[in-house]
Protein backbone atom coordinates (compact mmCIF):
# COMPACT_ATOMS: atom_id res chain seq x y z
CA UNK A 1 0.00 0.00 0.00
CA UNK A 2 1.18 3.23 -0.88
CA UNK A 3 1.15 5.69 2.26
CA UNK A 4 2.80 9.08 0.42
CA UNK A 5 -0.78 9.16 -1.29
CA UNK A 6 -3.23 8.95 2.05
CA UNK A 7 -4.52 12.09 4.03
CA UNK A 8 -2.82 12.44 7.38
CA UNK A 9 -5.41 12.93 9.70
CA UNK A 10 -5.64 16.48 11.88
CA UNK A 11 -4.94 16.54 15.22
CA UNK A 12 -9.07 17.25 15.80
CA UNK A 13 -10.03 14.29 14.20
CA UNK A 14 -7.78 12.17 16.64
CA UNK A 15 -10.52 10.47 18.59
CA UNK A 16 -12.37 7.42 18.84
CA UNK A 17 -15.05 7.78 16.45
CA UNK A 18 -11.94 7.78 14.03
CA UNK A 19 -9.80 5.25 15.36
CA UNK A 20 -11.58 2.32 16.63
CA UNK A 21 -11.02 -0.20 14.16
CA UNK A 22 -8.23 1.56 12.29
CA UNK A 23 -5.53 -1.06 10.74
CA UNK A 24 -2.06 -0.66 11.81
CA UNK A 25 0.52 -1.56 9.37
CA UNK A 26 4.52 -1.70 10.17
CA UNK A 27 7.68 -0.17 8.81
CA UNK A 28 7.47 -3.59 6.10
CA UNK A 29 4.13 -2.04 5.23
CA UNK A 30 2.15 -5.77 6.83
CA UNK A 31 -0.41 -5.62 8.93
CA UNK A 32 0.22 -5.59 12.50
CA UNK A 33 -2.64 -4.97 14.62
CA UNK A 34 -5.90 -2.89 15.09
CA UNK A 35 -7.32 -0.02 17.13
CA UNK A 36 -9.21 -1.23 19.73
CA UNK A 37 -9.25 1.71 22.21
CA UNK A 38 -8.51 5.21 22.44
CA UNK A 39 -7.64 6.68 25.71
CA UNK A 40 -7.95 10.19 26.17
CA UNK A 41 -8.16 13.22 23.45
CA UNK A 42 -5.81 14.74 21.03
CA UNK A 43 -2.28 14.54 21.86
CA UNK A 44 -2.13 12.87 25.24
CA UNK A 45 -4.12 9.98 23.63
CA UNK A 46 -3.23 6.68 24.16
CA UNK A 47 -4.25 4.48 21.80
CA UNK A 48 -4.81 1.03 22.62
CA UNK A 49 -3.91 -1.84 20.02
CA UNK A 50 -4.57 -5.49 19.32
CA UNK A 51 -1.18 -7.00 18.25
CA UNK A 52 -1.55 -10.23 16.21
CA UNK A 53 -3.78 -13.04 16.68
CA UNK A 54 -6.69 -14.10 14.17
CA UNK A 55 -9.99 -12.01 14.47
CA UNK A 56 -9.07 -11.03 18.11
CA UNK A 57 -8.02 -14.43 19.23
CA UNK A 58 -4.55 -15.24 20.19
CA UNK A 59 -3.90 -11.19 20.09
CA UNK A 60 -2.15 -9.07 23.10
CA UNK A 61 -3.73 -6.02 23.94
CA UNK A 62 -1.08 -3.00 24.17
CA UNK A 63 -0.97 1.00 24.92
CA UNK A 64 0.86 2.89 22.41
CA UNK A 65 0.82 6.94 22.81
CA UNK A 66 -0.54 8.74 19.42
CA UNK A 67 2.43 9.87 18.56
CA UNK A 68 3.74 6.20 18.11
CA UNK A 69 1.28 6.14 15.30
CA UNK A 70 0.88 8.29 12.05
CA UNK A 71 -3.15 8.21 11.47
CA UNK A 72 -3.94 8.90 7.88
CA UNK A 73 -6.99 8.42 5.52
CA UNK A 74 -6.98 6.21 2.24
CA UNK A 75 -8.33 6.98 -1.02
CA UNK A 76 -11.94 5.80 0.25
CA UNK A 77 -11.76 7.86 3.80
CA UNK A 78 -10.95 4.72 5.58
CA UNK A 79 -8.59 5.74 8.76
CA UNK A 80 -5.28 3.55 9.29
CA UNK A 81 -1.92 4.05 10.71
CA UNK A 82 1.84 3.32 10.15
CA UNK A 83 4.24 2.60 13.03
CA UNK A 84 8.09 2.31 12.80
CA UNK A 85 7.81 -0.54 15.44
CA UNK A 86 7.65 -4.24 14.46
CA UNK A 87 5.33 -6.62 15.56
CA UNK A 88 7.39 -8.10 17.72
CA UNK A 89 8.48 -5.06 19.17
CA UNK A 90 5.30 -4.63 20.16
CA UNK A 91 4.48 -8.11 21.23
CA UNK A 92 7.02 -7.36 23.67
CA UNK A 93 5.41 -4.22 25.46
CA UNK A 94 3.76 -4.95 28.68
CA UNK A 95 -0.45 -6.17 28.45
CA UNK A 96 -2.64 -3.78 28.20
CA UNK A 97 -5.12 -3.54 31.40
CA UNK A 98 -8.51 -2.31 31.40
Amino acid sequence: MDHSKHIPLRTDEISAANLDGANVYGPDDNHIGDVVHTDGAGHGTNVIVDVGGFLGIGAKRVSLPVSQLNFMRDENGKAHATTTMTKDQLKDLPEYQD
